[in-house]
């Protein structure tokens, strides 16, 4: 029964014998702090981030490690903030010392994404939209088309270092399992400086958001899209940092949700598909270096120790056609080469050579015909401007990636061209080269290599006068520099012309092309750039898919507007508590389409926890609530009758449901983990009428209180001076974590067998002695469980099984 004002209503007395309402399955003392917690949706896995930047998963059953994924040098050791992705398959995590974030496979810890963010993350949360409608189920029952025309991309070779392990599955459906469920999932960053942003399946962003601010402390996008809440933490020079209540009206992408979905399911293929290319040339890159060491050094070395004044292509020409050779030629060749080096070398170059070409013909243009595919899917519905140029799709734009990416693919086949020439001259230069290094050995000639046609000798001619050609326009620190190898040129990341561009003379397509008048400078062809390296093409069409992928992010936006400032209540500067897990926490009911706001105010009033009540749909009026709950009462404190309980943290276990740590009188009172039901308090359609003007602190006498009756729903938290709490009320589960960030313990909320919770809290209570021992000095008794824990584990902990059985599982739990 609600009443108004300070007074405090009757809280019912515990008894005295209470058994212990939540059974405990796991405890652990960790060595290093921990900074962030969060239970996965769909399994029971949770995962911890500690000060020295790992990422710990960890199993309910005894609170195993499943697997641990240490700090790197390529991300950072700053973790910040965790959120799971709806399916539980992928965990967000980001890094306040680089400005990224990362997404990590759960199956193996395995890094899949990284991109960059203009300043650092403070909280996330991944959430997905539950909304139906016709169009929306169209859409999904039509996705898979794609997979009616396009190839399989296939696997990149694991023997490169630079790989990604996005693609390095024996699986050729990489792309599908990075997005996930068709069904739009959304992933929100908030940071400092209002600085808020939300990524479509965590990867592609759709909207930047402008108007906030202060630093976000946390967030959560309506489940129907209609709106976004922010806590923020907005500071003053004169004042104590005040927390805010924000509602954004985010009713555009509510209003075209499926065109939005449309929209990133596309934009996010696209960018996968760059990144999938990037990570092919950087292979190809790595294939050609061994080319480079081992052919262009050897004989550039021999280019500049050479005194003589006759030309190395004359050199060679010489014993081509006389079978004669210079002191200094034969040297190199006998001394430098050798027989065998030169018969490895050929395998060597002929063996990168085909690498790069399957690289080009399997990865590349495989890719540039997927990227091809959807950016004209993009450009139709770019062209539908009724439904989709509200959201900034812009079809000039597009257009003009479209080009690019043909330019792409021109420069592509333009390589493959100069391979298949460069190995046909290669396999006769090395041939021919073999047989005279034999000769001047005077050794025996097999009959199959002795016998050289006339078109094996153009081959080697044309060999020498292309790539042994003195070039003016280069020069090296310590001579004159001989273009041995042209395919090197094409796969440099540099912006300088290539060195020796393909000879177009003869080419009769390129001369009718000159020669037209109409198809000159005709847009429907795309343009070639003869003189520029595939690298240089490359990052040309990123910077203008780049421009595409961004346009839609400003205009959703700017049309973002802040509905509702409530601020709530000031903060001591003094306080110590970690950022990361302080109060307020908000909470998205997808049935009753609320957002809830759960704080309190430890100045005003310690032993009261507030709830504000907020609809989703900011254009809809649905009366608004702020309520109080008091636990002001003993819980059954023999010493004194009247304990003040004080609340430490509060998460929502479910939609009806509150989970809490209490405290009780003075600094070293006992701590609770407790269940509060708020069926009650949530089913007031009182409306709370604040005054703009005021913090919600200034207006805490006329917020009106209720009492909750607790029942058996709390349990005392022995020897654990506790502090936060992370709950998965699907899974029923909860981890409480201690003031020193270091002490865990696991339980299980919702226990039917009493006699089977009463045996397991007795063993627990006895494990739990032995444990606080070990607790106080940490190092070999951490060490010991650690052992243990991972060999009970076997290395993978359940993690490796088939994901049908795992599926299985999941249902089965779940119903």
């Amino acid at each position: 029964m609600a009443n108004t004002g300070t007074e405090a209503p009757h809280l019912t007395s515990l008894p005295t014998n209470n058994m212990p309402a939540f059974r405990q399955v796991g405890e652990k003392q960790l060595p290093n702090p921990v900074l962030c917690m969060a239970w996965s949706p769909r399994r029971d896995l949770i995962a911890l981030a500690n000060t020295t930047g790992e990422l710990l998963l960890h199993r309910l059953a005894s609170f195993q490690r499943v697997w641990s994924l240490p700090p790197s040098e390529h991300t950072g050791k700053e973790i910040t903030a965790l959120a799971w992705r709806p399916d539980g398959k992928i965990l967000a995590f980001s890094l306040g010392d680089t400005k990224q974030v990362v997404l990590c496979g759960v199956e193996k810890a395995e890094i899949l994404h990284v991109f960059p963010m203009q300043n650092p993350v403070t909280c996330m949360h991944w959430m997905e939209v539950t909304e139906e409608s016709s169009a929306l189920s169209s859409f999904y029952n039509s996705e898979d088309e794609s997979k009616l025309f396009l190839p399989k991309l296939p696997a990149l070779p694991k023997s490169y270092s630079t790989t990604s392990k996005i693609f390095s599955e024996e699986k050729s459906d990489e792309i599908m399992n990075l997005l996930g469920e068709v069904r739009l999932n959304v992933l929100v960053l908030g940071g400092q400086d209002g600085f808020v942003e939300l990524y479509a399946y965590g990867m592609y962003k759709i909207a930047t958001l402008t108007g906030v601010s202060g630093m976000c402390r946390n967030l959560s996008l309506s489940s129907d899209l209609k709106s976004l809440s922010v806590i923020t933490e907005v500071r003053s020079d004169e004042n104590n940092p005040t927390i805010c209540y924000i509602q954004l009206d985010t009713g555009l992408l509510s209003d075209c949700l499926p065109e939005v979905t449309r929209m990133a399911r596309k934009f996010t293929h696209i960018s996968t598909l760059l990144q999938y290319l990037h990570l092919s040339l950087t292979c190809m890159c790595e294939a050609w270096e061994d080319i480079l060491m081992q052919m262009d050094l050897r004989l550039t070395k021999f280019v500049q120790e050479k005194n003589t004044s006759t030309q190395v292509q004359d050199e060679f020409l010489d014993l081509l056609l006389w079978g004669q050779s210079s002191p200094e030629l034969q040297a190199l060749l006998m001394n430098q080469l050798t027989v065998k080096g030169l018969k490895k070398l050929g395998h060597s170059i002929e063996s990168s050579y085909s690498s790069i070409q399957k690289l080009v013909i399997s990865h590349l243009q495989s890719g540039s015909e997927a990227l091809l595919y959807h950016l004209s899917e993009v450009k139709g519905m770019s062209l539908w401007k009724q439904k989709f140029e509200p959201l900034g799709l812009d079809s000039a734009a597009i257009e003009g990636a479209i080009t690019a990416v043909g330019s792409f693919s021109l420069k592509a086949n333009e390589l493959l061209q100069v391979i298949d020439k460069s190995m046909k001259n290669f396999k006769a230069f090395f041939r021919w080269l073999y047989v005279a290094m034999l000769r001047m050995c005077e050794e025996h000639v097999p009959p199959e290599l002795n016998k050289m046609t006339q078109k094996d000798i153009a081959f080697v001619a044309d060999f020498l006068s292309e790539h042994f050609s003195e070039n003016e326009e280069l020069f090296d620190r310590k001579g004159k520099y001989f273009n041995v190898e042209r395919v090197g040129q094409y796969l440099k990341d540099e912006d300088e012309d290539l060195v020796s561009p393909p000879n177009n003379k003869g080419n009769q397509w390129l001369k009718f092309l000159q020669e037209s008048t109409h198809l000159k400078e005709s847009p429907l062809l795309f343009p070639s750039y003869p003189q520029k390296s595939l690298h240089f093409v490359k990052r040309m069409m990123e910077n203008v898919i780049e421009q595409c992928l961004q346009k839609p992010a400003e205009v959703i936006g700017k049309s973002v507007k802040q509905a509702l400032l409530l601020p709530l209540y000031t903060v001591p500067e003094s306080s110590n508590t970690p950022r990361l897990f302080e109060l307020p926490s908000l909470w998205n009911d997808k049935k009753a389409k609320m957002h809830y706001v759960v704080f309190s105010m430890p100045d005003i009033s310690p032993c009261k926890i507030y709830l504000l009540r907020k609809g989703t749909d900011p254009n809809r009026h649905i009366p608004n609530s702020v309520m109080s709950i008091d636990l002001s009462h003993h819980l059954d404190s023999a010493d004194d009758n009247n304990a003040v309980v004080q609340f430490l943290d509060a998460r929502f276990y479910d939609d009806e449901m509150l989970t809490v740590v209490l405290q009780g009188a003075g600094d070293n009172s006992q701590r609770f983990l407790a269940q509060l039901p708020l069926a009650s308090t949530l089913s007031c359609e009182t409306e709370f009428s604040w005054e703009p003007n005021l913090r919600l602190d200034q207006q805490s006498s006329n917020i009106p209180c209720q009492g909750l009756v607790l029942g058996n729903q709390w349990r005392e938290l022995e020897s654990m001076k506790a502090q936060f709490v992370a709950v998965n009320g699907i899974r029923k589960v909860a981890c409480v974590l201690s003031a020193n960030l270091r002490h865990i313990r696991v339980f299980e909320m919702d226990v039917e067998d009493e006699d089977e919770e009463g045996a397991d809290s007795q063993n627990a209570s006895a494990d739990q002695d032995g444990l606080e021992t070990a607790m106080n000095s940490e190092g070999q008794g951490e060490e010991r469980v650690e052992a243990e824990g991972e060999a009970k584990q076997g290395g993978g902990d359940g993690l490796q099984k088939p994901e049908e059985r795992l599926e299985a599982e999941e249902a089965l739990e779940l119903s």
